[in-house]
């Protein structure tokens, strides 16, 4: 039996996996993919750090790891090279002698008195290990153990938090400008979400738009953007009116505000980004059925998003509704050639921003982080983003004009809060005892809707799993419940390894 089996090679569980290694245990590292690093080296090289001050850790063993590659200060970047950032990762796990297993997609788990004794993967193996930890982004593992979840935006109501639930429809730079028409005759223009708006403040199961970051360079041996077979020239009208509204308005669209073209990576990099109202994201409501879709669905849903991501930076470049500044911008760019090259040079990993979340000993909710951060007694990590809710749906409603109602397009669910730097518990990585005594969650933890748009980013995931490896190193070593280890232990340890806890 393995002491600790990781289900998910993301930042959390890279970190997961290396962290209880070094603490002396048997590890096994499931990733159902063939690389590690999740969006860390999938293509989100541009790192939301927040407060650097928390940043301790393996987190921060990893900032000074990819300024010691570069030979740099540590913070000279904000983030590595996604081939750079997976290497280091690789060298961890090797040298913290993780046995790395790829292709190994769940299939199911066994749980026997409240306790997973097994995993089943894809290909019928089994595994059998004492702790394990789902740091997966889409929480697969603790949906097969049974352990309760939560997907989506909660009304505002369950938690009394003012940010809950379904947002106001309300002007800023990433909602659509007005006037734009949502029909194309009788029928509705694509990249909308036809469904009916819930009130303001409901919860309507909403999930945080996904999309692909791009690695994009002006290199001279970039990849040129090229024409899918299958493209939808009608799948861009809404983009074609946008670009005409604007006009109209007198707006200069820029190929940088729509994609975020500055080489912010190291040589000359760039990590194109979901910027402004039409955008690299997908906003048509797809992503809401992703977190508990099954593998065949889950496949179609990231084939759409990555073939948008291919298709809107040909529209981008090539369609003469776009304005000829534009094109003549995004010519002097391409896909890396040294990035991605086994997926077409195009990111491994779909940006999953939000899918379940479990709910677990403590929910962390937005009262912990707002209007001053909650202390906690067993905190082991911190926090420190803003709350940064991505748009969650591209809709339209009915308007009142005289002498009718005109039909709008809307963008809705952006949300950004300041926070101060505030402590995540240790109980929000634990499922309660009743529901399971052996796992850990670092990546889909206990947390609202709300408070998970904070921390949701890969340097927290980093925090979080290095706290759930020695965790679960600890468990698997006295055979205790994940729920009743000695917490000042693991915080002792934590900061000896040179985790932050308190500011």
């Amino acid at each position: 039996m393995t002491d600790v089996v990781v289900y998910g090679a993301t930042s959390g569980g890279v970190c997961a996996a290396v962290a209880a290694a070094r603490a002396g245990a048997s590890v096994v590292l499931l990733e159902p993919g063939s690389h590690v690093g999740g969006m860390t080296s999938g293509g989100l090289g541009y790192t939301d750090v927040g407060d650097v001050r928390v940043v301790g850790g393996m987190a921060g063993d990893l900032r000074r790891a990819i300024a010691d590659w570069y030979g740099v200060p540590v913070g000279h970047y904000a983030g590595p090279e996604p081939h750079v950032a997976e290497a280091i990762y690789r060298g961890w796990l090797e040298r913290a002698g993780v046995d790395v297993r790829f292709g190994a997609a769940l299939a199911s788990a066994s749980v026997v008195d409240g306790a997973i004794g097994s995993v089943t993967l894809g290909d019928g193996s089994t595994l059998a290990g004492a702790v394990f930890v789902d740091a997966s982004y889409e929480g697969d593992l603790l949906a097969a153990a049974g352990v309760p979840f939560a997907v989506g935006r909660e009304d505002r109501s369950l938690y009394g938090e003012r940010y809950a639930g379904r947002q106001e429809l309300v002007p800023g730079r990433h909602t659509v400008p007005p006037w734009i028409s949502p029909f194309d005759g009788d029928d509705l223009l694509p990249q909308l979400h036809d469904r009916p708006l819930a009130p303001v403040g409901s919860g309507d199961g909403g999930v945080m738009s996904y999309g692909y970051r791009v690695c994009l360079t002006t290199a001279p041996d970039r990849v040129p953007f090229s024409r899918r077979d299958g493209y939808d020239e009608a799948y861009w009208e809404l983009g074609r009116r946008i670009f005409d509204r604007w006009r109209r308005d007198g707006v200069e669209a820029a190929a940088g505000q729509l994609l975020g073209l500055e080489q912010n990576l190291p040589n000359g990099k760039c990590d194109g980004n979901s910027i402004g109202p039409f955008s690299l994201s997908v906003l048509d409501g797809s992503a809401w059925a992703y977190p508990t879709a099954d593998a065949a669905e889950r496949e179609r849903i990231r084939l759409h998003h990555l073939h948008h991501a291919q298709d809107f930076l040909w529209f981008l470049s090539h369609d003469p509704a776009v304005p000829a500044s534009v094109r003549s911008e995004l010519s002097g760019w391409g896909y890396a050639a040294d990035e991605f090259a086994d997926t077409g040079h195009l990111p491994h990993q779909l940006y999953v921003r939000e899918a379940r979340r479990m709910l677990g000993e403590y929910v962390l909710t937005e009262h912990d982080l707002l209007p001053a951060p909650r202390p906690q007694h067993d905190v082991v990590a911190m926090g420190s983003y803003h709350i940064d809710v991505r748009e969650v749906q591209r809709t339209w409603r009915w308007v009142a004009e005289h002498p009718q109602p005109v039909g709008m397009v809307f963008t809705e669910g952006y949300l950004s809060v300041p926070v101060r730097p505030y402590p995540i518990p240790y109980r929000a990585l634990v499922p309660r005892y009743a529901d399971c005594t052996n796992l850990l969650v670092p990546v889909c933890l206990s947390a609202s809707h709300v408070a998970f748009a904070s921390v949701r980013m890969e340097v927290q995931y980093q925090l979080l799993g290095h706290a759930a490896g020695l965790a679960a190193a600890d468990a698997a070593r006295t055979g205790r419940p994940v729920q009743s280890i000695d917490v000042s232990r693991l915080q002792d340890a934590l900061r000896d390894a040179g985790q932050v806890l308190t500011l």
